[in-house]
């Protein structure tokens, strides 16, 4: 068991309360300090020894035990949580194998912290005990397929080896794309893999809007947009085959999609879906046209059908809910009412609010919760910067009913509770911040926390109906 090191990564908060999204020292205590208390307790005390419960007891008896007040988590009827791992760092998304281990991606640039967490409950108790780390190259995207476990870089994908009975791979990892191009902004890599054993890969736009440089007031942008070729869209790749690269074997599947980390293959509709995050800086660089308020509310995080070739509208359009319409963005001559060419692209699924901040997504396809859920998608919501004076969103996980392949009923909020019970003004006042989600073997939710590195398991305790 290997906890010294993960303490060791926690001390950058202890020395200096370094912040965590600048990389600068922080002189504000107040919620921060709970963080840093809770890292100290658990360099001090393994989890099972801090459970109330006692550790050894049968899985049937504790495995699937929730915690008292579901760790502060709201959930619809017949729902309960439990923190199964706490205080790990900078986690992005997970992955379950199919006895139960958990593998985390971390990551943390600025600081050049991450790599893969490996976790594993051997006492059946249901908290995870076992810890080892895998790597120490920083991530995003991870997943368990077919015996592999898949994990991406900000520029490399990585293929492990996993074998029955062990926690960490023993062989070292295979590279199934390589060199993809290094970005400041959206730099982490997704990805999904289909039915057919081919992974797609979510590559960020490097820009809010094709400017160059970036963000400037009132400044054109390019036309055509250069960024479309290598960027901001979806490549397909063949999972048996190594050492590939975007230019020689990537298949351009997708285009126009600013940054979709939110990106899942529906297994039983066989399509490829992804949740966008929508542009930014509307009123600052054009408030002739958007006030602050029409600033914080466009445009939508768009719910999108990927389809082969698709093309999405990024950075000449966006989607104005209000208008239910894609408009002409400012940098190409729209004025907030304009449509042009924007007509030609395909409208969401769904929208959600302005800079909700979708990073996972995960489509359900076990049994142990109700009907409902069943093909349905569960979205991670992180939240943004970018609502001005105005109320923050997001800090949820969010379910969306589907039926024949697309939503069948609007979207509704699925767990509550993360950003806690002060106002959040900023992100960081957000006592947890959800980043990732899992499908348990036995059909369990698992959501990670980028905040704190917490993760919980969402279990349904009611009737099945």
């Amino acid at each position: 068991m290997r906890t010294l090191e993960y303490c060791l990564i926690r001390k950058f908060y202890l020395s200096g309360y370094i912040n965590k999204y600048t990389g600068k020292r922080s002189v504000s205590f107040g919620k921060k300090f709970k963080l840093h208390i809770t890292s100290v307790l658990f360099c001090l005390c393994i989890l099972p020894a801090c459970d109330s419960g006692h550790p050894g007891k049968s899985a049937e008896n504790t495995s699937a035990r929730c915690d008292a007040d579901n760790a502060g988590l709201v959930l619809p009827d017949g729902f309960c949580a439990r923190v199964i791992a706490d205080s790990l760092g900078f986690i992005r998304h997970l992955a379950v194998n199919g006895n139960g281990d958990v593998y985390a991606a971390m990551r943390n640039i600025r600081l050049n912290l991450g790599g893969i967490i490996a976790l594993r409950d051997s006492n059946n108790d249901g908290r995870m005990d076992v810890m080892e780390k895998i790597s120490d190259i920083p991530g995003m995207g991870i997943a368990v397929h077919d015996d592999f476990l898949y994990f991406a870089s900000d520029t490399d994908v990585y293929r492990y080896t996993l074998t029955a009975g062990q926690l960490v791979p023993k062989q070292p990892p295979q590279i199934i794309v390589r060199d993809l191009a290094v970005q400041d902004l959206h730099a982490g890599k997704t990805f999904a893999i289909d039915s057919q054993n081919h992974i797609y890969i979510n590559i960020g736009a490097r820009t809010n809007a094709c400017q160059a440089p970036d963000e400037e007031e009132r400044k054109p942008a390019q036309v055509p947009c250069a960024e479309l070729k290598m960027h901001a869209g979806i490549w397909r790749f063949p999972l048996g085959k190594f050492n590939q690269t975007l230019e020689q074997d990537g298949y351009h599947y997708a285009s126009g999609i600013r940054n979709a980390y939110a990106i899942d293959w529906h297994p039983v509709y066989q399509q490829l879906y992804a949740v966008q995050h929508g542009r930014d800086q509307l009123h600052e660089n054009w408030p002739e046209y958007y006030s602050s308020e029409d600033g914080a509310r466009l445009p939508a995080e768009e719910f999108l059908l990927i389809h082969d070739t698709g093309e999405y509208g990024w950075p000449y359009c966006y989607y104005d809910p209000v208008q239910d319409k894609r408009v002409l963005a400012p940098e190409y001559g729209g004025n907030g009412k304009r449509i042009d060419r924007c007509g030609n692209y395909p409208l969401p699924l769904l929208a959600f609010p302005a800079h909700y901040g979708p990073n996972d997504m995960k489509f359900y396809n076990a049994e142990q919760f109700p009907r409902h859920y069943r093909n349905g998608a569960f979205i991670a919501f992180h939240g943004s910067y970018n609502r001005g004076e105005f109320d923050q969103v997001g800090y949820q996980v969010v379910f969306v009913p589907f039926k024949d392949g697309h939503p069948s009923g609007p979207w509704e909020v699925f767990i509550d509770g993360f950003a806690g019970t002060e106002e959040v003004k900023i992100p960081e006042d957000a006592d947890y911040r959800p980043t990732g989600l899992a499908i348990g073997p036995d059909g369990s939710l698992y959501v990670a926390d980028s905040v704190q590195g917490r993760i919980w398991r969402v279990i349904y305790k009611g009737e099945i109906h």
